[in-house]
């Protein structure tokens, strides 16, 4: 296997900042508690392809209920990959959890960008039998696979990430 990426934490203080636009009751106390419990990605086996992410607090959906997660999380990717975000199959299954975007695509580049590259996963509990999803903080809820991409012969792309979230098409 290729050795192609890494996770590491965002700062305390993105997180913190970050943390608080989402979950507005936290406090700087929650938020270093839940900072220091942070975990990286991991794949559960030798054969997984996506690498786990775990949710840093517990956080309930009603059906039809949307969250924004902070992860904590940035991905330093080599140049030609990106990092594929999904929910985790069993959730989408069982309680038709889904990612807001469908699926999240993080480029090599937002690493660099101004919030430090700190990837957020916006869900939405879109069940249709009235099931509660109840993440516990600490648990897996998401999984990231690193994918390789190709481009044009003609490609001349020379814009310069600031952001996240459309940035680049500004």
């Amino acid at each position: 296997m290729n050795r192609i990426a890494h996770f590491e934490k965002v700062s305390l203080g993105q997180f913190t900042a970050d943390a608080k636009k989402c979950f507005s009751k936290l406090t700087d106390e929650d938020c270093r508690e839940l900072y220091d419990n942070i975990r990286l990605p991991i794949r559960a086996t030798s054969g997984s392809a996506g690498y786990d992410f775990f949710i840093p607090l517990t956080v309930s959906l009603e059906p039809n209920e949307t969250v924004t997660i902070p992860t904590g999380i940035r991905a330093a990717i080599d140049e030609g990959l990106f990092l594929m975000c999904c929910p985790r199959s069993g959730l989408g299954f069982k309680y038709r959890l889904r990612l807001n975007n469908t699926v999240g695509i993080i480029d090599s580049d937002y690493y660099f960008a101004d919030n430090e590259g700190h990837i957020h996963i916006k869900l939405t509990n879109e069940s249709n039998e009235e099931k509660i999803i109840h993440m516990d903080a600490g648990s897996a809820f998401a999984q990231g696979i690193f994918i390789p991409f190709g481009i044009t012969t003609d490609d001349c792309a020379k814009a310069e990430r600031t952001g996240g979230f459309g940035s680049t098409s500004k």
